[in-house]
């Protein structure tokens, strides 16, 4: 859990899309990922973190829907939706926190 508390210590917007390896939209929305992350280059980090993998944070979180995306900001949580999202919205809530 204190890797997790650096990552979201961050200045710039980190984006975490919590997924699992085995749901029907991961692979998909691993693309549109890449180019979010591509576009916002070093104004934003983007992370994908499997649930499977990590079940203590993903407990701590309460991811209960898959993909589920979170934005923190200098460790506060400031963005949460569920479900599959188009790059361009996620862009774009991106810069509203820069």
């Amino acid at each position: 859990m204190a890797k997790f508390g650096e990552l979201i210590d961050n200045t710039v917007p980190v984006l975490i899309e919590f997924y699992a390896t085995n749901h029907k939209n991961a692979s998909s929305h691993t693309l549109m990922l890449t180019d979010v992350a591509k576009e916002m280059k070093e104004k934003a980090k983007v992370v994908r973190i499997d649930i499977d993998k990590n079940k203590k944070i993903s407990e701590a979180l309460k991811i209960e829907e898959l993909p589920t995306l979170v934005i923190y900001k200098r460790g506060e949580m400031v963005w949460r939706e569920s479900g599959l999202l188009q790059a361009e919205n996620l862009i774009q809530e991106l810069k509203n926190h820069i």
